[in-house]
């Protein structure tokens, strides 16, 4: 891959990791100004399947689906409805910047449930290195439960879902355009999420119960689905530039992001344990990507066949 090529796809990773916490920033206002989670999760899917659709039409992908791939996609669609649920459900409460150091736990847990599902090899040192990532988040939790209650655990729930979210990426990736994946993600995941709201409305279930918005809320709801997309629009294209090896150390510094925006927006800085455990979960992920590297040096290059849709 050409240096330049590879030096464009550093530049979309640390935009994507400049991006991204400004979705988490818009859900966080707009939970405080009374938005229920169900209803920001929702507008996340409406925004961003909005937007997707003339990048989809102007890079002439098709719209088609066969049975196999519509199946994988609504499964992508729920993981990634529960993720941003449990994640925005925590944020809603809690600064940002601890729901996203222990959302970060999300690689190792792909790790072992790699190990399980697809039968990856995972050494000695690697499992090390998850044991070490769990015992940093745990350094989060901890006093993020005695300050928050429970709800410091539905970032736990993030990392998990999103985890599942991923492998569901990798079984299709294969034979479907990234861009046209994130579009179809969209609006599966509206079609999931819209009868519940509607079930819910004036149900008085609080997370689910929609309002109609005010003010400053609208701009909010919008930023949700906005900054999602084109963050993960950084993030495909970053991958198709560089190396994932290349790019994956530089991942951590969104929580850097994250603790300066929530230290100026909401005046949230994490205290001593939270940055033990911070520094203790960048540390293993790290680790895990050096291990990541030096196996793949080992291991002869295979070729992966395509998968069927």
């Amino acid at each position: 891959m050409a240096k330049d090529t590879t030096l464009r796809g550093i530049v979309l990773m640390l935009l994507f990791c400049l991006i991204a916490p400004l979705l988490d920033v818009s859900a966080k206002l707009a939970a405080e100004g009374g938005i229920p989670v169900g209803q920001i999760t929702t507008a996340r899917f409406v925004v961003q399947g909005l937007l997707m659709l003339p990048v989809v039409l102007f890079m002439g992908l098709s719209l088609r689906l066969t049975p196999r791939a519509l199946a994988f996609t609504f499964l992508r669609a729920v993981f990634l409805i529960l993720s941003t649920f449990s994640f925005v459900s925590g944020i809603a409460v809690m600064p940002v910047a601890d729901a996203l150091a222990i959302a970060f736990v999300e690689p190792f847990i792909l790790l072992i449930l790699g190990s399980l599902i697809f039968g990856d090899h995972v050494g000695p040192r690697r499992i090390a290195a998850c044991a070490v990532g769990f015992a940093g988040a745990l350094l989060v939790i901890q006093p993020s439960i005695a300050v928050f209650g429970m709800v410091a655990l539905w970032p736990l729930g993030t990392a998990f879902f999103f985890a599942f979210y991923m492998l569901v990426t990798r079984a299709i990736s294969v034979y479907m355009h990234p861009v046209a994946m994130q579009f179809h993600t969209s609006w599966t995941g509206l079609l999931l999420c819209l009868p519940i709201m509607v079930l819910a409305s004036g149900s008085g279930i609080g997370p689910l119960d929609p309002v109609w918005p005010e003010g400053i809320n609208w701009l909010w709801l919008f930023g949700v689905g906005f900054w999602a997309a084109v963050s993960h629009m950084s993030m495909t294209y970053a991958l198709k530039f560089a190396p994932s090896a290349t790019l994956a150390p530089l991942h951590y510094s969104e929580i850097v992001v994250a603790v300066a925006l929530g230290y100026l927006i909401f005046g949230d800085f994490p205290n001593a344990m939270t940055w033990t455990g911070i520094a203790v979960i960048v540390a293993s992920g790290l680790y895990m990507i050096h291990r990541e590297r030096l196996a793949a040096r080992i291991s002869p290059p295979v070729t992966p066949r395509p998968a069927t849709p």
